[in-house]
C-alpha cells in the first residue's frame, strides 16, 4: 500500500484545527484517521488531536490480520466512541472548552476492501478509473434537506447552513457511528478529507488530479487547489492506494 498525506491551515484561518495520522501494518493492511475540530481554536485543536491519538492507538493495539469485517467493524467504531467518551469528558472538565468537538473518519484498508467508520462531514471516496464515489455520507442540515427534498444537490454549495453538522465527536456522551465497507475490485483508491477540500474542490477535479498526476504528488497538489480557490478552511488530505 502507499499512503500520502497532507494538512494545511488554509489561507483564511489563524489555526489549523484538522489532525489525521495513517500508518501499515506487517501484512500490507493500511489505517488512516482524519478529523476535523470545532469550537474555537483551543478547542478544536484539542478535540481533533485527541481523537486522532485516542483512535489511532486503539487501531495499532487491537487489529489482529485474522479479523473478520464484522470485527473490523467492532474495532473502528469501538475505538470512535471510546474517543468520544474522551473528548466529552475533557470538555465537561473544563469550562473554557465547552461545546468542542470534531468529525471523524477512520478507515482501514486491506487487500480485498475498504472499511470506512465515520460521524460529521469529512468524507471518504473511492476513485478508479470508473469514476469517483462517496463512500461516506455527511452528517450535516444541508444533507437532511438534501434527503428531503427541499433542495438540490447544486443549491447545498453555496447553502448559509452549509457548515452546521449533525454529528460530532464530544458533543454528546453518546454518538451514532457510521460504518460503511467497499470492495476492492482491481486498483481502487481512498481519498479521505476534510471539508476544506471538498467546499473547494469539485469531485471530478479530483478524480482528474488523481488520473493526470504522479500519484506521490496527488495531496500536495489537492491542498494547492484548495487554497486556490480561496482557502477558507483548514484542509488535509489522505489517499491510500496499492
Amino acid at each position: 500500500m502507499r499512503i500520502i498525506a497532507k494538512t494545511d491551515i488554509g489561507k483564511v484561518r489563524s489555526t489549523n484545527q484538522d489532525s489525521y495520522a495513517a500508518g501499515e501494518f506487517q501484512n500490507g493492511v493500511s489505517w488512516a484517521v482524519v478529523c476535523d475540530g470545532m469550537g474555537g481554536n483551543a478547542g478544536g485543536n484539542i478535540a481533533s488531536s485527541t481523537a486522532v491519538k485516542s483512535i489511532s492507538e486503539r487501531i495499532t493495539s487491537a487489529y489482529r490480520e485474522t479479523m473478520t469485517s464484522s470485527s473490523i467493524k467492532n474495532l473502528l467504531v469501538t475505538a470512535i466512541t471510546n474517543a468520544n467518551f474522551e473528548i466529552f469528558d475533557i470538555a465537561a472538565a473544563n469550562e473554557e472548552l465547552a461545546g468542542m468537538g470534531t468529525t471523524v473518519v477512520a478507515a482501514l484498508v486491506t487487500k480485498k476492501a475498504f472499511y470506512i467508520a465515520h460521524a460529521g462531514d469529512s468524507r471518504a471516496y473511492m476513485i478508479s478509473d470508473d469514476g469517483i464515489k462517496q463512500i461516506t455520507k455527511d452528517h450535516s442540515v444541508v444533507q437532511e434537506l438534501i434527503d428531503r427534498g427541499e433542495i438540490t444537490e447544486e443549491q447545498a454549495v453555496d447553502h448559509p447552513r452549509k457548515n452546521l453538522i449533525t454529528r460530532a465527536l464530544g458533543v454528546d456522551e453518546t454518538l451514532k457511528v457510521d460504518f460503511t465497507v467497499e470492495d476492492i475490485k482491481g486498483d481502487e483508491t481512498l481519498l479521505i478529507c476534510t471539508d476544506g477540500l471538498t467546499n473547494e474542490v469539485d469531485p471530478n477535479e479530483i478524480k482528474r488530479v488523481l488520473a493526470e498526476n504522479p500519484y506521490d504528488e496527488v495531496a500536495d497538489i489537492l491542498v494547492d487547489m484548495a487554497n486556490e480557490h480561496g482557502g477558507h478552511d483548514n484542509v488535509t488530505v489522505v489517499a491510500i492506494a496499492k
